[in-house]
Parts: C-alpha cells; structure tokens; sequence
C-alpha cells in the first residue's frame, strides 16, 4: 500500500471548528442538533478527535464504539473521549444526549499552579465511562444545560471562558468523585486496591519502556507477589496480561490513525526487534498488525 493510499484510509481526524462565527474555545450541543448539522451516515463513521469530547446520554440507550470496544451507555451515563482515541456513534439513531467539546489547553490556564505542584491534571482519575446514579446523573445533567445557556450570554469571549473554565473544572471534579464514590461502594479502599492504582498510574505512564512487571514492583517498592495480588483481586488478571493490553492498545491506535510502518510502531512502544513484537501483537490481538490495520481503516 502506497504511502497516498494509506492517507485515504485512515480514519478522518476532526479539528475544533465550531458551526459559524462561534468564538468560544468549548462548545456544548444536543447529539439530535449534530445529526441534523452532519447527518447519521458521518455520526456512524469512526474519527479520532484534536480536541477533548465529554457525552452525556440523556434519552435512550445506545453502544458507542471506542478504541475498538463497544460500550453500552443509557441515561445518565457519561463518556470521556479523549485525542486519539478511535470514536463513532454507532448505528443506534434513537437517543440523544449532550455533547461538550474543549480544547486539550482549554483546562490550563486555571489549574496551572494546582498541576505544577502537585503533578495532578483536571483529566487525571477520571474514567472513559462513568454511570453515576440518578441523582448525580441529575446534576452533571443541569450543570451541562447551564454551561449551554451559558455560552449564549451576552459578555466578552475573554469573561465567557474564564467562566466556563470554571464551570468545566466544576464538572470534571464532580465526575471524579461520582468515580471514586462508585469505587468505594465496591469495594473498600483498601491497601491492595490503592497498590492498584498506582501501578495503573505508572503503566499509563511507563509503558511504552517498561514491559516488565519487576520494574514496576521496584519503582512501588512492594514484591511481584504483592503487586500480582492486587492486579489479580482488581481486575482479574496478573501485572503481565495488565502491561501487555495496554501496549496492544497502544499498537491498535498506531496501527489505525496514522501512517507509521510497523517497524515505527514497534520501536515507539518500546520493542528494539521487529520479530518479537510481530509475534506479541499477533498473540495478543489474534491477528497480524497488518490484518488489524486492514479491518478497521476505513475507504
């Protein structure tokens, strides 16, 4: 495959571009609205976004497709796509919901000193699909509507994203909360599930160059015994299976939004020999990384 049909397979990236002369850097729609704006044929299709996109089903059930997994939402339930990310709206046409687009440098400006100090972002701990109960799902509700009429205030684009910064932040928190309320209800918090999470945080952060769990352990300062343990009673699977999914994953989203050979692939998540990741994706995918590209580019 040339390098000019490779470009017309990918699958389309959207920009921020917001209908008309709207001024503000995040903008708040009906998905109803955007049907009628794009049409379903464009809805059904898969994209992957240069902005950040929060969903909040508001009527009817549907299936969004993210990252190659189908996600059943229903009302109240919120998705949290964030750059690059493979996203469609699935076939389904009998629901809507609100839609809430922001640039990635739209948070900063208000959490700079909180991110600088503390290393915490306002994407930080949040989920891709949260399912709030109905009372919480209620307020993410109106506090969505609000943004919305909002944004049609009559007031500088300067005093408008000052106060929908706020409101975003406002919102982001909340939707950190509901998360880490759900989890307690769960299962306690305890010293097991917190080791977890850290060694979550440290995947999402070092996968690309650490593949083995030994590294993690000693950066934890626990035993692989531990760390296995607490992988295994969080989300049923061992520290390998963990650390394996997420490079798949990471060869997947390659694989389909842009260009790059294999070989590319293979050394930016960290395999120094084309053979050996050859082999790792075909065992983890069940399929070759050329037959995956093949399956999910789109004409």
């Amino acid at each position: 495959m040339t390098k000019e049909e490779r470009r017309v397979l990918e699958i389309q990236r959207l920009d921020y571009q917001p209908d008309g002369d709207y001024p503000l850097d995040l903008e708040i729609f009906r998905v109803s609205d955007l049907r009628r704006r794009v049409g379903t044929e464009i809805l059904g299709s898969t994209h992957r976004y240069a902005f950040l996109t929060l969903l909040c089903v508001t009527r009817g059930a549907c299936r969004q497709l993210l990252d190659f997994e189908s996600i059943p939402c229903v009302p109240g339930s919120l998705l949290l796509v964030r750059q690059g990310m493979a996203h469609s709206f699935g076939p389904n046409e009998d629901w809507d919901g609100w839609m809430v687009l922001f640039r990635p440098e739209f948070l900063l400006p208000s959490s700079l000193n909180e991110v600088s100090q503390t290393g915490v972002s306002d994407l930080d701990g949040l989920p891709t699909h949260l399912v709030p109960a109905d009372a919480e799902a209620a307020m993410v509700t109106r506090a969505i509507a609000q943004m919305h009429d909002d944004t049609r205030m009559a007031a500088t684009a300067e005093d408008m994203h000052a106060l929908l910064r706020y409101q975003l932040c406002a919102l982001l928190t909340r939707m950190r909360i509901i998360h880490a309320q759900n989890e307690a209800r769960g299962a306690a918090r305890s010293p097991a599930s917190q080791r977890f999470k850290e060694f979550e945080l440290l995947v999402e952060k070092h996968f690309a160059a650490w593949h083995h769990a030994s590294r993690y352990a000693e950066r934890m300062g626990c035993s692989e015994k531990s760390l296995a343990r607490a992988t295994m009673d969080s989300v049923g699977m061992n520290p390998k299976a963990f650390i394996s999914a997420r490079v798949v994953l990471e060869a997947k989203r390659l694989l389909v939004h842009t260009e790059l050979s294999v070989s590319d692939i293979a050394e930016r998540i960290g395999f120094n020999d084309l053979s050996n990741f050859v082999k790792f994706f075909k065992r983890e995918a069940e399929c070759t990384s050329m037959e995956f590209r093949r399956r999910h580019v789109q004409k």
